[in-house]
This record gives C-alpha cells, sequence and structure tokens, in this order.
C-alpha cells in the first residue's frame, strides 16, 4: 500500500459505527481546539477588558457568523459533491470537482469579504449595537471580517481531506493553530495592551497558519488527486451540480443564521449584562454541542461515500444508531451543565454581576434541556444533503427563521431574556419533528430509486 493511500478512508466498507466514530474522534478534538478560538477570546477580553469586551465581541458576532455560514454551507455542499464522486471511484470526476471548489470559494469568498466590510457599519447599525460598545465591536468584527479567506481556505482544505476519509492531517494543523492563538491573544492583549483589536488578530493569524499548512500537506502528498491543467474546464453542469447543491446547504445556514441576526437585534436592545451572559452561555453550550455536530458531519461523509457506492442499507443503520449515540450525549450534557454550570460561567468571564451569571445559566439549562430534538435535526439535515435533498433542509431552516422573527416582534418585547432562552429548544423541536415525517416518507424513496449523473452527482 502506498502512503497516499494509508491516509485515505473507504466507508463503504466495515461496520459502520467503527467507522463513524473513528472518523468523528479527530473531528470532534479539531472542533474543539477550534472552540478555543472564541474561547480565548471570550476569556482574555473578561479577564483583561471587563464585561463590556465580552458584550463588544457578542453584540456583532452574528455578523460574522452569517457571512461564514454562507460560505461555510457552499463548502460544505461541494464536500459532499467530492465524497459521492470518491465513493464512486472516479478519480478524474473528484479532480474536476476539487477544481471547481477551489474556484467557487475563491471567487465567492472574495465577493463576500469585500461586501461584508463595505456594509459592517449600517448593518451593526440595524443591529441596534450599545452606542458603549460600537467602537470596539467595530473594530474587532471588522478585522476578523478582513481574514474571511483565511478561514474559508482552511475549511475548504479540510472538507477536501474530509471527502477522501482523511480527519485526522487537519486535527493536528488544527491544534497547533489553537495554541499559537493562545499565545497570540496572551502577547497582543496582556503585554502590548492591543485591547479587543489584538484577539481578533491574533484569531486571524492563527487561522491563516493552520490553512497554509494544510494546503502545503495536500500539495505534498495528494497531487493525484489534485486538478491537473484538463481540470480546471470541467463540464458547467459539474459547475452547475456543485452550486446547487452548495446554494442549498449555504441557504440552510444562512436562514438559520439570518434567525440569529433578528434574536441578535432583539438581545442588543435589552442590556449590556444581557448580551455578555447571552454571549457566555452560547460559548459553553457551543462547546457541549460540538459532540453531536461532529458525529453528524462524519455522518454525512459515510452517506456521501455510500450513497455513491449505492449500498442504502449501511445509510439507514448507521443514521440510525447515530441517532442513539445523540440521545446518550444529550443525558450528559444535561448533567455537565446543572453540576459545573455556573463555575464554567464564572472562569470565563471573571465576572461578579449576578445578573450576568443568573442569566447565562437560565440560557444554558434550556438549551442543553434540548439537546437530543438538536443532535436529531444535525443528523437528519445533513443526511437528507448527502443523499441529494436539498429542498427540505433549507425549508426546515425557513422554519427556524419564522419562528425567531415571531419570537423577536412578540415573545422577547414581552417576557424578556426567557423569550431569548426558549426560542430555540422550540424551533429544534419543530424542525426535528418536520425532517424526521419527510426522512421517513420521502427519504427511503431516494435511496431505492437515485437518479444520478455521471460522477455520482445527484440531481435535486
Amino acid at each position: 500500500m502506498n502512503r497516499t493511500a494509508s491516509k485515505i478512508t473507504d466507508m463503504t466498507e466495515g461496520n459502520p459505527v467503527r467507522i463513524i466514530l473513528a472518523f468523528a474522534l479527530p473531528l470532534f478534538i479539531g472542533n474543539i481546539f477550534q472552540q478555543i478560538y472564541s474561547l480565548a477570546d471570550t476569556m482574555i477580553a473578561g479577564h483583561f477588558l471587563g464585561d463590556g469586551a465580552i458584550a463588544a465581541i457578542g453584540a456583532t458576532s452574528v455578523l460574522y457568523s452569517l457571512l461564514m455560514n454562507l460560505a461555510w454551507g457552499l463548502n460544505n455542499g461541494y464536500c459532499i459533491i467530492l465524497s459521492r464522486i470518491f465513493g464512486s471511484g472516479d478519480k478524474a470526476g473528484f479532480r474536476s470537482a476539487a477544481a471547481a471548489m477551489i474556484k467557487l470559494n475563491v471567487g465567492i469568498g472574495t465577493i463576500l469579504t469585500a461586501a461584508s466590510l463595505m456594509f459592517l457599519k449600517p448593518m451593526m447599525r440595524l443591529l441596534l449595537t450599545p452606542d458603549e460598545v460600537f467602537e470596539q465591536s467595530y473594530l474587532y468584527i471588522a478585522i476578523i471580517l478582513g481574514g474571511m479567506l483565511t478561514t474559508i481556505a482552511y475549511n475548504g482544505c479540510a472538507g477536501f481531506l474530509r471527502a477522501i476519509g482523511n480527519s485526522r492531517t487537519p486535527l493536528y494543523f488544527l491544534i497547533l493553530s489553537s495554541l499559537l492563538n493562545l499565545v497570540l491573544d496572551a502577547v497582543f492583549v496582556i503585554f502590548l495592551k492591543t485591547g479587543i483589536a489584538g484577539t481578533a488578530l491574533a484569531t486571524v493569524i492563527a487561522q491563516a497558519v493552520s490553512a497554509a499548512l494544510c494546503a502545503g500537506y495536500i500539495l505534498k502528498n495528494y497531487r493525484e488527486y489534485l486538478p491537473q491543467k484538463a481540470d480546471w474546464r470541467a463540464e458547467r453542469e459539474l459547475y452547475g451540480e456543485m452550486f446547487t447543491t452548495g446554494f442549498s446547504m449555504a441557504m440552510m445556514q444562512c436562514v438559520f443564521s439570518l434567525g440569529s441576526v433578528i434574536m441578535q437585534r432583539s438581545i442588543n436592545a435589552l442590556s449590556t449584562d444581557i448580551i455578555t451572559a447571552h454571549t457566555t452561555s452560547r460559548r459553553v453550550y457551543e462547546m457541549l454541542m460540538i459532540p453531536m455536530s461532529t458525529v453528524s458531519s462524519a455522518t454525512s461523509t459515510f452517506v456521501g461515500q455510500n450513497y455513491g457506492a449505492k449500498k442504502y442499507d449501511r445509510i439507514v443503520e448507521a443514521n440510525r444508531k447515530m441517532l442513539l449515540a445523540e440521545l446518550l450525549w444529550s443525558v450528559f450534557s444535561v448533567a455537565v451543565c446543572w453540576t459545573l454550570g455556573e463555575p464554567l460561567i464564572r472562569l470565563l468571564t471573571g465576572t461578579g454581576n449576578a445578573e450576568i451569571v443568573s442569566n447565562a445559566m437560565l440560557n444554558l439549562r434550556l438549551s442543553t434541556a434540548f439537546f437530543f430534538p438538536l443532535g436529531a435535526l444535525f443528523i437528519l439535515r445533513y443526511s437528507m444533503q448527502a443523499m441529494g435533498h436539498k429542498i427540505l433542509p433549507v425549508l426546515s431552516s425557513t422554519i427556524e427563521l419564522v419562528v425567531k422573527i415571531i419570537s423577536a416582534a412578540v415573545l422577547v418585547p414581552s417576557v424578556g431574556y426567557l423569550g431569548v432562552a426558549v426560542t430555540e429548544p422550540v424551533i429544534w423541536c419543530i424542525c426535528a419533528a418536520f425532517l424526521a415525517v419527510f426522512y421517513v416518507t420521502v427519504g427511503h424513496q431516494r435511496e431505492r430509486k437515485p437518479s444520478c449523473r455521471k460522477n455520482a452527482v445527484c440531481e435535486a
């Protein structure tokens, strides 16, 4: 076996659970370290710059999430196509799809960076960013958005490797860059006294390092899977399929993020203490959410490869068992929240403000109590996307948007932050039920009667 082949995982053979969990473990560790980016910013900002700095970061973080989820969603869609083609064994088709992914990422990433910086201040005003943190928020988010292409580059390289079954290598580079981020945070904020701008600069530099290392590794070890001269002239049909699959995933993410922008506007209108509480509680439960999203992402790659290989029974078995894994983790998360939640909140913020702690705990407890519907939602969305369903996951995100609009307009003004805390759990239950019905009724029809074009690129 050659060295490249040893770094590739064929998911069409073997025990589905073992394959998915083995593939998910590096993704899980990688996501943990990726969260260190935001946790480091929050902790250093809270302990060395005060509660206002956390509010400044949190007040506009949804703008970055909206734009990055658009780029990430597109890229995730491209990688679904890559995994299907890899599963079908078409190496030339894989190279063409990789070329299309690179061109689409560069073009769309450049447009997103320019447009977001151009309209940043009006978007912040629309979000009702408090005047007392406006300038700090603007400085932080402008630097982060300016480095958006570095994040897109890393996600593209990592997606390429995951599509062919290598989830370990991106992890190593991510760990290195996360540690670098921590060091740079300390240097910029504590020693160089650069304030909130230093936390943003540390994040961008660390992301650039991880992207460069990952790209260099691919160039060295996977040249046979990289585009050659003829591959850059891929058929228009392939570009169309790549874009529509990516656009479907991006719309799902963007509709979700647009709802978060609307909710953030309501949160910003409450108080800076509420912004700080909400930002901190999200940092904690997003860490607890990582295993669920990781398993779902690994399952998506598994489904993509087996769908390309037309092994549909393996897809059904994997989804059923991964739902059980999501349930077990949900129970564990609730236990962690109720026993360690408050110490974690105080550790992150360094605050002595009782209102911040109590509101953060309210959101944390309500959110983790409904983690299983969220886990089921993750599994269903990603699996249906990997099997070529483009509309239903977007519809579920549209439901999410509608509920958030209603909550922001009616519930939050009536009951305050409690309205914010109950909104997402309600959404998770509704959307999971919606997708479960369609997965049972139409998802298996797609498995029994796939309609695929050449290169294992499937029709909507």
